[in-house]
């Protein structure tokens, strides 16, 4: 896309890497995005719109310094990667995380996918706490280790499964096809999860951050921090404005209005005080 500010992107990730489409760049993209833009859906939960637009997209996430949810960190990362050559297009996936195994839920998921040297590739750096850190080659049963877990994928009937190796239990992240999705879909879902109020964005605090050695995932209170290589501590937050440090000084969270997201906590008795 000629609009988008590649060099920004750059900038944001802190990449100063080759730009050619290989694979060596994918991984390099890849490991470094989610590890300089946070996962949060602070804007949802205080009723502020999600823009999905480019100018939208860069003003908020490199102008601001902010992260944002999966639609935008994949969206994103597919500008990042179209801009200098790569073949990517955007798939959509129901997410199975904490549900069981044959639920039907919603398309409300993006992740990528890639096409290189001959072989399809998945990316996807939006999936909170447990967000890829390497691109996956498409290749069922096959597992493949990143910076972090090790996942895998399955495959029955045209349908992909996305696992991930948790203490030694393979658990499911989503479901998906190949059918192609566009932006105008990503649209109809983000408004449902950012506007409807049955959506989970609209009452619970969502935040993660992959740093190269941790992983920190936020759920409302809960702050849990898992290091590489294994072992994992939680921690309960009681207060708003701990809670907005632990955000802004683990998590490198923007948060645009300090009192009132502290005031928003409060009312959704996501903290005691």
């Amino acid at each position: 896309m000629s609009d988008f500010d590649l060099d920004g992107y750059f900038a944001r990730i802190g990449y100063g890497g080759p730009t050619g489409p290989s694979l060596a760049t994918l991984q390099a993209l890849h490991a470094a995005h989610p590890r300089a833009i946070p996962f949060e859906n602070v804007d949802a939960l205080m009723g502020v719109s999600v823009g999905l637009d480019v100018a939208s997209l860069q003003d908020k996430i490199f102008r601001q310094g902010r992260g944002g949810y999966c639609f935008e960190h994949n969206l994103i990362f597919m500008h990042a990667l179209d801009a200098p050559g790569f073949t990517v297009s955007g798939l959509a996936a129901r997410v199975l995380w904490g549900q069981p195994e044959d639920a039907i839920t919603a398309r409300s998921h993006m992740l990528l996918r890639i096409e290189l040297g001959g072989r399809t590739y998945i990316a996807d750096v939006g999936f909170g706490g447990l967000t890829l850190t390497a691109p996956l080659l498409l290749q069922p049963g096959l597992e493949q280790r990143t910076p972090h877990e090790t996942f895998r994928l399955g495959e029955t009937g045209g349908q992909f499964r996305l696992q991930a190796d948790i203490g030694d239990n393979w658990r499911t992240l989503y479901r998906f096809d190949m059918s192609q999705a566009y932006e105008v879909d990503y649209r109809v879902a983000s408004h449902f999860l950012s506007t409807d109020p049955s959506s989970h964005f609209l009452s619970t605090l969502v935040a993660a951050l992959a740093l190269p050695d941790r992983r920190y995932a936020l759920r409302n209170n809960r702050l849990s921090t898992h290091h590489a290589g294994g072992g994992s501590e939680q921690r309960e937050i009681a207060a708003a404005a701990e809670l907005a440090d632990v955000l802004e000084n683990q998590l490198a969270i923007v948060i645009p209005d300090r009192a009132a997201f502290e005031a928003r906590l409060r009312e959704k008795r996501i903290v005691e005080t």
